[in-house]
């Protein structure tokens, strides 16, 4: 995705009120050996560029003063309650240097399951995406989990993730296989179907009697 910025010579809390005013979102560019450099960009092509999941896991292609340079988007801040982006930072990236960055995960073939087909079962998304690390050109957009085989009561574990070539998960002391999506029978549902059971037999009684009665006549 392209992205064009400008450059920005004046800063400070003032400076960048003014700009968000006239339309503008200030930001930065930091990372390699070049210095940082402060930019401005156009707020309402930035606001729509932040819905698309792309823009937020992707390499980026900015252009500033007619130069393009790769980077990753790194962090923006957002007004509390108005649909206003404060500020936004990015991160140039190497073509021989890993990144590390969180991925999103798209969940699919979920409806195909014998658990949710067969059993009635409800999967539930844990986890919307997973750090991994990888050179900028190995980059995926996002990660594909299939849900076809998930069971009533298993769960699917972020090493199950099958990872394209290049790519390997980043994982903490603290989660090292974190549980990324499971299968569970509703309550409602698991309740409705113990209360069946025991009815079942108080209705087959009467036509039991039914048939004894036929043979003593």
């Amino acid at each position: 995705m392209k992205v064009v910025a400008f450059e920005r010579s004046v800063q400070g809390t003032g400076a960048s009120r003014r700009l968000r005013n006239s339309g503008k979102t200030p930001g930065i560019v930091y990372g390699s050996k070049d210095a940082a450099a402060v930019i401005e960009l156009d707020h309402n092509a930035l606001f729509h560029a932040l819905r698309k999941e792309a823009f937020h896991s992707s390499i980026l292609d900015l252009e500033i003063g007619g130069k393009t340079q790769k980077v990753l988007l790194r962090d923006y801040q957002m007004h509390p309650f108005k649909p206003l982006v404060l500020h936004i930072d990015f991160q140039r990236v190497s073509a021989t240097e890993k990144v590390h960055m969180r991925v999103p995960l798209h969940f699919t073939n979920a409806e195909t399951s014998a658990a949710v087909k067969l059993q009635g079962a409800v999967v539930s998304h844990i986890l919307n995406d997973l750090e991994i690390s990888c050179l900028p050109a190995d980059l995926p957009g996002f990660l594909e989990v299939d849900l076809s085989k998930i069971e009533v009561g298993h769960s699917i574990h972020a090493k199950d993730v099958v990872l394209p070539k290049g790519v390997s998960l980043v994982l903490h002391i603290e989660q090292e296989n974190p549980v990324i999506a499971n299968a569970r029978i509703p309550t409602v549902k698991a309740a409705e179907t113990e209360e069946a059971a025991p009815a079942a037999a108080p209705a087959a009684a009467p036509a039991a009697d039914a048939a004894k009665d036929k043979d003593k006549s």
